[in-house]
C-alpha cells in the first residue's frame, strides 16, 4: 500500500518525535541517578531516626558521623561513642564504647536492637531528605536542619 506524501510526512514526524522524547526521558533518568549518586554523606551533621519518641519521651535516636570516622551514637537511652568507614557508598559501623544511662528494661532491648541494626548495614543511599542506611533493616535518618 502507497501512503500518500502528506500522510507519509506525519508518520515520519511522529516517529521522530517519539524517538526524541525517548532520548529525553532516558538523558533525565540518567541526570536524575547521577544528581542522586552525587550527593555526599552528610559528615558532621547530626542526623535523627525517623521514629517517634517512646511514651513518656522527647528523645529519638540520633547518630552522627566525622570525616575522620569518629562517630557520636545515642540510642533510645544509652549512648556513646564508636567507628565508622564510608567509602563510596558502603559503610561499616563499630561501637567502641556504650554507656548505660540507667535504662529500664524495655528501653535496654530496644538499644540492644537498634545497635545490632546499626552493626549491620552495609551500604548508605539518599531518598529525597532522608539518608537511609541499609541492611538487613533499612535505618532510615534525617539530617537535622539546625
Amino acid at each position: 500500500m502507497k501512503m500518500s506524501g502528506r500522510r507519509h510526512l506525519n508518520v515520519t514526524r511522529f516517529a521522530g518525535l517519539a524517538a526524541v522524547l525517548a532520548i529525553a526521558q532516558s538523558g533525565a533518568s540518567v541526570a536524575t541517578q547521577a544528581l542522586a549518586q552525587t550527593r555526599a554523606f552528610p559528615f558532621d551533621h547530626e542526623m535523627h531516626l525517623d521514629a517517634k519518641p517512646q511514651r513518656g519521651s522527647k528523645r529519638v535516636p540520633i547518630l552522627q558521623i566525622s570525616a575522620n570516622g569518629d562517630a557520636e551514637i545515642d540510642l533510645w537511652c544509652v549512648s556513646g561513642t564508636g567507628k565508622a568507614v564510608i567509602a563510596e557508598s558502603s559503610i561499616t559501623i563499630v561501637p567502641t564504647a556504650i554507656r548505660d544511662n540507667q535504662c529500664s528494661e524495655e528501653r535496654l532491648l530496644m538499644d540492644k536492637q537498634l545497635l545490632e541494626q546499626l552493626t549491620q548495614v552495609t551500604s548508605w543511599r539518599w531518598e529525597g531528605h532522608m539518608l537511609v542506611l541499609v541492611g538487613p533493616q533499612p535505618l532510615r535518618y534525617r539530617p537535622a536542619s539546625n
